[in-house]
């Protein structure tokens, strides 16, 4: 089961939203995968936080993910949603405290 995803978080897949990602894969029994279209290299395990920053995948950029798996479904919905919505990753906090310094 594959999807073609464009990615939409400013930030792109980096930090926090590769993070959000990384850890919404490894919640499902299904193999994930990401590759980036039009890159270099070959799909990566979308569970491991090394491979998916490893991509430089940028906003706009696009790319495929493949799932296998008895939650293979639930797995892609899942993804697709962080990589689909603007604030992927964003908890809140900007790092003010309210103090003001």
């Amino acid at each position: 089961m594959e999807r073609t995803v464009t990615i939409v978080p400013e930030a792109g897949l980096h930090a926090r939203p590769a993070s959000k990602f990384v850890q919404t894969a490894n919640e499902y029994d299904a193999e994930v995968t990401i590759e980036k279209i039009d890159g270099d290299g070959g799909p990566v395990n979308a569970a491991s936080m090394l491979s998916v920053t490893s991509l430089n995948a940028a906003h706009g950029d696009e790319v495929r993910l493949a799932a296998e798996g008895d939650d293979a479904e639930a797995a892609l919905d899942a993804l697709e949603e962080i990589l689909s919505t603007p604030e992927a990753g964003d908890d809140g906090d900007d790092g003010n405290d309210g103090d003001g310094e």
